[in-house]
């Protein structure tokens, strides 16, 4: 999501946005049939779709995270981010209701893009491989923050009192009250420390050698995809209202269903 980041002989950069964007539009696709189709797919409501959704969500956010740091604007993407987040909030809350999104992985990314600003003169005062463990730690220790605990998916290490979650107001720092609600919820924490586990891996990729090289290289029509992943991102599911359909029309008429 952060095409304008990288630089153009870190094609391998561009190569895996565009990978995980042509992913994603797949998998929204298989939403789109499931949900508002009735497609059946058991496989894709179980853990083999949960894996795919989270591949692509984890990439996304551990590259914008690596990619701040080539970032010549950091200000002016964040609040693009943070801008078109909102816009999609605003979209789905008055088209479809039904699926509005609050605090989407847009809305993260601004936001950690934003914070990472008045941070980062600190935290380069950090060796990067003990930032890198330090964030994945802090990760996995508040994957489960948004559910009442501290934890990994199933490993739950300790519930947290229910008073911090009795108000929406702090549904974006990961503490949603019973009543929240989002198709799409990426707060900032534990997110934000992913996003942190990207910024701190690039001083390690930096310096070695064989990393920066394998990094000029890449598959055009990838990179293409990557450097133009925000656009993509925000036209993908209006595209999809359109294309899903046909395809079904297609299909059906094809099978003589229709």
């Amino acid at each position: 999501m952060e095409a304008s980041a990288s630089r153009p002989h870190y094609q391998l950069l561009d190569t895996l946005r565009g990978l995980c964007v042509a992913s994603m539009v797949c998998y929204h696709g298989m939403y789109d049939l499931v949900h508002l189709y009735g497609v059946s797919a058991d496989w894709y409501l179980g853990l083999p779709g949960y894996l795919w959704q989270q591949s692509i969500c984890w990439t996304f956010i551990l590259l914008s995270g690596l990619c701040w740091n080539l970032s010549r604007r950091p200000l002016r993407r964040g609040l693009l981010l943070v801008g078109c987040g909102a816009a999609i909030t605003l979209v789905t809350w008055l088209v479809m209701p039904s699926q509005r999104i609050m605090y989407g992985v847009l809305t993260l990314l601004g936001l950690s893009a934003l914070l990472l600003i008045p941070l980062d003169k600190g935290l380069r005062n950090v060796p990067p491989w003990a930032g890198l463990l330090g964030a994945l730690l802090l990760f996995f220790l508040t994957r489960n923050l948004p559910q009442g605990s501290l934890g990994f998916e199933g490993l739950v290490l300790c519930q947290l009192p229910g008073w911090l979650y009795q108000t929406d107001l702090l549904a974006v720092a990961g503490l949603p009250s019973p009543t929240f609600w989002s198709t799409d919820y990426f707060p900032l924490l534990p997110w934000f420390f992913l996003y942190c586990a990207g910024y701190f891996l690039w001083p390690l990729l930096e310096k070695s050698p064989a990393a920066r090289k394998a990094l000029s290289f890449g598959v055009r029509p990838l990179s293409f995809l990557g450097r133009h992943s925000l656009v993509i991102y925000l036209l993908h599911q209006p595209a999809l209202m359109v294309v899903v359909p046909a395809v079904l029309t297609v299909a059906f008429a094809f099978l003589g269903l229709v």
